[in-house]
This record gives structure tokens, sequence and C-alpha cells, in this order.
């Protein structure tokens, strides 16, 4: 058979002919090549008809989606591989490489790796994930390597080292968001009154408080804390180390537990978001938590002399390096056994403070700057991570049955042993005018004159001889110059209750210290006399004085619970005054 004339086609047109070898060939131009030449591709049939539809088809391909580009035949395993390594590891964070490592080492490639990259199919990746929770694998760890896997082959195909994304195509492993219970109130006072007996107690009073992430509150630093503005600067985070051999890989162990470990990672980063870098208004009852920490700590610092390394961070060793992760974890689980509290994660407490916030009616630009939630993501951070207690869900009905039937009438007569009644205990617009009470050298700010006339009453019947009265100020003024600012204002009447105390002081030698009273009385307190209020049934705790003596006190509103609890807290005071070094006290 005579091979018709090859007709010479336009530059850059797609050629058919058939060869010396009896085949038919097609040349597509596709692109271009990084020489700058143009880059066509080949394709080869037995058949006319079967060589023009692959051209057609290359032709087709070109114009819509792309042809892959010329050069390296990737498999799964080496282009992977090349992303993990070459590509992502420099312009990720070390938290996020370490998740792309595991899901590619540990399941991608084992699972897929043998495939050329352009012959992955969905199907393959679906099946990767159902053998996985066959496995054992949790749901959210099969989503978590779908993520990695659609981020790396959406890199391939911006190369054009593929035309599409089977990732993108693949149904991603459904995952059953859990609803988080956050603690009560009740839980998290018992958490806190625990705290009080361990190392490091406002760090857990941060997080439960703050609602700060676990590497936002080991990366403080004391030059984040501004005590005279009572505020708190968030902008780092600390990393979980990640250890090397330093034996030469010779002890036969894993490098965390090498003896001669080296961390290979820096101790902190930056917060990843603008939105994450914030201040944060402090209580004044966590700022006076914070001040004793700091001497503490500057007691451990003298007691460790040349092991101290000194890096300025808030929670620290006791020889002054930042805390481990893992070992923060462990320390919030063992919290959680001695409060009795119900097992949960470190990041619950989070999820605890955005929801006292949400009770609280704080507004919501106030707390996407309290949480560090970017504009644009905050409505459905909060929709995460807060949650309709009882409490919310009361307060609403109470708002809508206020503007259906009206407000309910109040009652103003004190309670003894509790709460006063008050007009509303819902949050409430701001007024122009603040009523202070003032309660001996107390002055304490409220939004309805009703809660400051009944709490001078009150106030004023529980110390007779002391003056009680009301001021009227400007809202302005107070906010401006009055103790605490607009923080101070309350718009509910304050808890009230009697409480049972108990003291004794005890000299370095284990002696017990003649105080000139009782060693045991009980007082009527209001919430905010926090020298002398609780609402705890006992919290008891040991000091060391300046002077070396060591103070034992106990309150709380249940007198046996107190009379028991300051027998455990005087033989702890007499063991801390014969043993300071034990206690991390210098002795004098």
């Amino acid at each position: 058979m005579t091979n018709p004339a090859k007709s010479r086609q336009p530059n850059g047109a797609s050629s058919i002919f058939q060869g010396k070898d009896g085949r038919w060939h097609g040349y597509v131009t596709v692109g271009v090549k990084d020489d700058g030449s143009p880059d066509r591709r080949h394709v080869g049939r037995k058949t006319r008809t079967a060589v023009t539809k692959a051209v057609r088809d290359l032709e087709k391909q070109r114009d819509s989606t792309g042809v892959r580009k010329a050069g390296q035949t990737w498999t799964v395993e080496t282009w992977l591989t090349h992303w993990v390594e070459n590509i992502a590891a420099p312009n990720v964070g070390e938290n996020t490489i370490d998740g792309y490592r595991v899901a590619v080492y540990h399941h991608l490639i084992p699972g897929l790796g043998a495939h050329r990259l352009e012959k992955l199919e969905p199907e393959h990746l679906e099946r990767l994930y159902r053998k996985m929770q066959t496995n054992g694998s949790a749901a959210g760890t099969a989503h978590q390597v779908h993520r990695t896997v659609k981020t790396a082959l959406n890199e391939a195909v911006r190369r054009r080292h593929l035309t599409i994304n089977p990732a993108s195509v693949a149904k991603a492993p459904k995952v059953e968001e859990e609803e988080v219970e956050p603690y009560t109130l009740e839980e998290v006072q018992r958490l806190l009154a625990e705290a009080a007996k361990v190392r490091n107690t406002a760090r857990w009073v941060i997080a439960l408080a703050l609602g700060l992430r676990q590497g936002e509150a080991l990366g403080l630093q004391w030059e984040d804390v501004d005590f005279e503005a009572g505020v708190i600067l968030v902008r780092r985070g600390r990393l979980r180390p990640r250890y090397q051999h330093g034996c030469g890989d010779k002890c036969g162990r894993k490098p965390g537990y090498c003896p001669q470990k080296i961390n290979v990672r820096r101790e902190t980063k930056d917060t990843k978001t603008r939105a994450g870098k914030r201040p944060i208004g402090v209580p004044d009852e966590l700022l006076g938590l914070l001040r004793q920490h700091k001497e503490k700590q500057d007691r451990e610092r003298a007691l460790a002399r040349d092991l101290w390394v000194e890096k300025g961070y808030v929670f620290t060793s006791p020889t002054g390096e930042p805390l481990n992760p893992n070992t923060d974890y462990h320390r919030w689980k063992d919290l959680l056994k001695a409060a009795g509290v119900r097992d949960g994660r470190l990041h619950d407490a989070r999820h605890t403070a955005a929801t006292v916030l949400l009770i609280l009616g704080v507004p919501e630009a106030v707390v996407d700057r309290i949480m560090g939630w970017e504009p644009g993501k905050s409505a459905r951070m909060r929709r995460r991570y807060q949650h309709l207690t009882g409490q919310v869900l009361q307060q609403t009905a109470a708002k809508i049955g206020g503007l259906l039937w009206g407000p309910k009438p109040h009652v103003l007569e004190p309670a003894p042993g509790g709460p006063v009644p008050g007009p509303s205990k819902t949050s409430v617009p701001a007024e122009p005018r603040v009523y202070v009470a003032l309660l001996g050298e107390r002055r304490i700010p409220f939004l309805h004159r009703e809660h400051a006339d009944a709490v001078a009453s009150q106030w004023g019947a529980d110390h007779p001889g002391h003056p009680a009265e009301n001021e009227e100020w400007d809202r302005e003024k107070w906010e401006d110059k009055g103790k605490g600012g607009i923080r101070a204002i309350r718009d509910r009447m304050p808890d009230r209750r009697i409480v049972h105390h108990a003291q004794a002081v005890f000299l370095p030698g284990g002696e017990r210290l003649n105080i000139g009273r009782n060693d045991q009385w009980s007082v009527t307190a209001w919430e905010f006399e926090t020298d002398l209020y609780t609402d705890l049934p006992v919290r008891w705790h040991t000091t060391r004085r300046p002077g070396q003596e060591v103070e034992a006190q106990v309150r709380g509103t249940d007198q046996k619970a107190v009379t028991a609890a300051f027998a455990e807290a005087c033989a702890q005071a007499v063991d801390r005054a014969k043993n300071p070094g034990e206690y991390g006290d210098l002795a004098g």
C-alpha cells in the first residue's frame, strides 16, 4: 500500500501520518518546555481512526484541564516524599509538618506508594480510608490523611504533574464531631481549689479563666505580664520538643529516651495569626496569684543556684526550663483525678472559658479578641467553642418572658446565709450612672441602684459601727478613675453566705505560735470580700511568712469539713516548718 503524501501543517498544529513501521503516529503541541521550545506529545496507534481519536482527546485535554508536564515519572511514594520534605517542610510550621509526615510515612506511602501518580484513582484513596478504619484507626485519623494527600496532590496539579486531583473527587471519611460538655461552675471551682495545692497553680487558673491554648500558656514570659495595666500579652506558643540521639544512635532507645538526647526544635514560635497575638485583661484575683507565683519562682531560683537556667518563662520546671507540653498534659490529668472531676481534654478548659463568656453576655467582638479568633472565622469558632448550658437557656427564657409578660416583681429582702435577691441577674445595657456602695474601705460599683442600696443596708447590719452608704458616679468617671474600671461594675447581686475559718501559725522548728485569738471562727462574707469569702465546702493552704513562720489557713461553708481540713493543714504546716527545702522555701 502506498503511503498518502504528507502535507505540512502550520506551526503548532497537530499532525497525523503513517510511519515506515506501518503504524499511525500523531503529534500534538501542548505547551512550551522549560527551555522555550514547543512541547509536542506523541501518540501511536495501529489505525488512522484510532490515532485521530487519540490526537483529538489529547487536544481536548490540553484545552480544558491541561496536559501533565513532561519529565520525571512520579510514583505516589516519590511525589509525596518530595512534597513533604522539599515543598511543605520549608513553608509550614513545625506542628503542621509533623502531622504531614505521620500521614505520609505511616499511612499513604505504605498503602498507596507503588501507584504511578497519574494512575491514582479516587477509589484507591477511599479503599485506603476504609482499610485504616477497619484496622483500628479513628475516623479523624483517616480524615487527616485525606486532607494531607489532597494538599499534596493539589501541589502536583499546580506544577502540572497531574491534570486533576483524585483526592478532590474521593469521599472523605465522615467524622462525627462530638459535642464538648464544658465544665460546670462547681467543677471549675473544685479544680481551682485543687490547683491551689500544687506547683504552678496559676497555670490552671489561666486555662480555666482566660481560655489560653496550652502552647500559649506555656509560652508566656514575664515580659508579657503587665501587672500595672492588668493585662497579659499573648504573642508566642510553646512547641513540643523534638529529639535526636546524642549518642550516635548507640543506646538502642527512641530519641526521646536517649540519655544524651538533643532537642532540635526551637522552644517557641510566634502565634500563627494576627488575631492570635492579643492582649487579655486579667482579673485582680488572677493577678494576685501571678504575683505569688513570681515570688515562689524567685525562691526556686535561689534554691537551684547554678542549676537554674534563666529564660524568663512564667511557668517552668524547678530549674527554670520551660514546661514540656507532654508533662503539662499529664499534670492536667492528675488534677482532674485529685479534684474528683470527670475526665476531659486539656483543651476542654478553653471550651469552658468560652462558654463562661457566653453566660456573661460578653459582646462577640470582645469574645473573639479574648479567644484569639480571626475575623471571618469567628462565627464558626463560636459555634464550636461556646455551648448552650442550662444557665444560658434559662436566661433566654427569662428574657422572652420579660418581653411578653413584663418583668417580675423583685424582692429586696436580704436572705441570711445566702444571696440577696435583686432586680435582675442577666446582662443589661450600659447605663450612664454607676451606683457605688461604700462599705468601710471598700467601694463596690453596681449598675442598678437597688443592688447598691440592698448591699449597703445588709452589709451595715452585718458590721454595726462601720459606715455603709451609697454614692452616685458618672459611668465614664468610674471607668476612668474607679478601682477595676469597667470590669468591676456589677449587674447582679453578689453572693453572701456564712464562711467558717481556721488559722494557725508555726515557728521554724514546728512549735505552734499563740496568735492571741481563737483558731476557728465564722463570719458572714460577701463574694467581693475575697479575703473572707468562698462558696466551696472547704479549701486550705499553707504559706511561709517573711519571718519564716508557716501559716495554715482553712475556710469553707461546711464547718465540719473545715475542722477536719484544719488538722491536715496544721500537719503540713508543721512539716513545712521543719523541712523548708522540700516545699521550695528558703530556710532562714
